[in-house]
């Protein structure tokens, strides 16, 4: 059966006429109800709007620093902040080696090599360092070439 045969604009509209044209009770009010619903909807979608811009933003800067600070009191408190950065990095250190050397230990009493174990992990930890050199020199190399005309 071809789609042109089942499909009749033709008929569909005669018979919608058929329809309309008998005598029903409220034929007249779901005819203007059906027709205004879709109408209604239309016209609240077809509305123009008009939105504002945002409010900019109130930006209120927060210093713990002293106003008018010289050079010398800047340069003095970068290092007194570097000093204090490098002693929790030295006690992380510290707490990261504790840790090592307890589970070696642990390692230890229950029978494993150790030794081995350290210089496995030393292998695949320089193995890995290389492959994240090489990859960031092949992004530098990559990221070098590229044409910074825009095209």
């Amino acid at each position: 059966m071809r789609l042109k045969t089942r499909f009749d604009a033709k008929a569909g509209a005669a018979d919608l006429w058929d329809y309309i044209r008998e005598p029903r009770p409220y034929r007249w009010t779901f005819l203007t109800i059906s027709i205004l619903i879709p109408l209604a909807g239309i016209a609240m979608l077809a509305q123009e709007s008009h939105f504002r811009p945002p409010d900019a933003p109130k930006v209120s800067f927060i210093s713990t620093f002293a106003e008018g600070r010289s050079d010398e009191e800047i340069r003095q408190s970068n290092l007194e902040n570097q000093k204090r950065k490098d002693a929790r990095e030295a006690e992380l250190a510290e707490l990261r080696q504790q840790k090592v050397d307890a589970y070696k230990t642990l390692g230890r009493a229950t029978g494993l090599d150790v030794d081995e174990m350290a210089r496995q992990a030393a292998i695949e930890n320089a193995r890995e360092a290389a492959e994240a050199e090489a990859r960031r020199r092949e992004l530098y190399r990559a990221g070098s070439t590229v044409d910074d005309s825009g095209e």
